[in-house]
């Protein structure tokens, strides 16, 4: 082998490492867009840190409509973004199908499964952290009713529901739970004002401690309970600091956590499905200067004894997407 040969090898070498090098994840944000106090929002978090503290570059598509989900997909992969990290269960069926058009391209779903041999999926345990904030719920209820507003009526709502109801009757079995949903379609995560009224409307029933799962729309429900002067609880993102005082705790889903993981493995992300609970912090309850006189001894005491018990077992919370049910509504 000729010198000349041995260094055009090695440049074909070199040109191919750094074209793999620069392979940018990617990031399809869902319906509601990257600053919706939520959801969305923390995944953008979770990149942002991961820009920050890599100086790397990542795509970033917003969704407009449901038009333009399997568009967007294939727009990313052909653009070279690998990994290409999707968010929300809604594009599991579109993801199911394009996934297989690319199987050089790696792809993250959160909040949704699709089996592909390029495909990982991240799940959360929202039953497990829902658990949490509906015990502190229980605790700090003056009526003994407390209520939950969900965003688009699915199973994987019902789960957070489901958990809230389960740790509430943990700590007070005579407790009322009141549960309404804000719509059936994908517009049902950012109306704000609907999820306002019902609010409104499960405080005439007496609920004085309420729990947003609603995507965008839990803005609205935040802004009446402290307008209405009860209390409520936020999701995904810690949302403590929206009202000061008035946002009992959050229940709080890691999201930015999965986004900052996927990017930072990049092609060498495995295939298969991740579950992410208690034991890997992968939910919980936040406690911040926003809410901390809230927050009582005792509350912290019989939670973090509850979040021991699930991590070993010992408690076992029903999951309402296992079955489509929940044992205690």
């Amino acid at each position: 082998m000729t010198a000349l040969t041995k260094f055009l090898g090695a440049a074909a070498t070199l040109a191919l490492s750094a074209g793999a090098a620069l392979a940018e994840p990617g990031l399809v944000i869902d319906l509601g867009g990257k600053f919706d106090k939520s959801f969305n929002e923390s995944a953008y978090t979770g990149a942002q840190r991961w820009v920050e503290e890599t100086g790397g570059d990542y795509m970033e598509t917003e969704l407009q409509s449901e038009a333009q989900r399997e568009q967007t997909m294939r727009r990313m992969a052909e653009r070279g973004a690998n990994p290409v990290v999707v968010l929300g269960f809604a594009n599991t069926s579109t993801l199911e199908k394009v996934a297989p058009d690319y199987p050089d391209t790696k792809f993250v779903i959160i909040d949704g499964v699709v089996e592909q041999p390029n495909v990982q999926s991240i799940i959360f345990s929202e039953h497990q952290g829902s658990y949490l904030v509906g015990m502190i719920a229980a605790m700090a209820s003056e009526t003994g009713t407390v209520s939950f507003v969900g965003g688009m009526d699915v199973p994987l709502i019902h789960k957070f529901a489901c958990g809230y109801a389960q740790g509430a009757k943990a700590v007070n079995p005579d407790i009322e739970i009141v549960q309404n949903m804000t719509g059936t379609t994908p517009a049902a995560w950012n109306d704000p004002v609907k999820a306002g009224e019902l609010t409104r409307a499960q405080i005439g029933q007496g609920s004085d401690v309420v729990f947003a799962a609603a995507g965008g729309s839990g803005v609205g429900v935040l802004q009446t309970a402290a307008d209405e002067d009860i209390l409520s609880i936020g999701v995904d993102s810690n949302q403590n600091y929206m009202h000061p005082g008035k946002v009992l705790t959050s229940m709080t889903k890691r999201v930015d956590n999965a986004v900052y993981n996927a990017f930072e493995m990049g092609e060498e992300i495995e295939p298969g499905i991740n579950i992410l609970g208690i034991q890997d912090d992968g939910v919980g309850y936040a406690v911040d200067e926003y809410n901390e006189e809230l927050i009582t001894d005792e509350m912290k005491s019989a939670v973090e004894e509850a979040m021991e018990g699930i991590a070993s077992g010992e408690i076992e919370v029903h999951d309402y997407t296992s079955d489509d049910s929940c044992p205690v509504m």
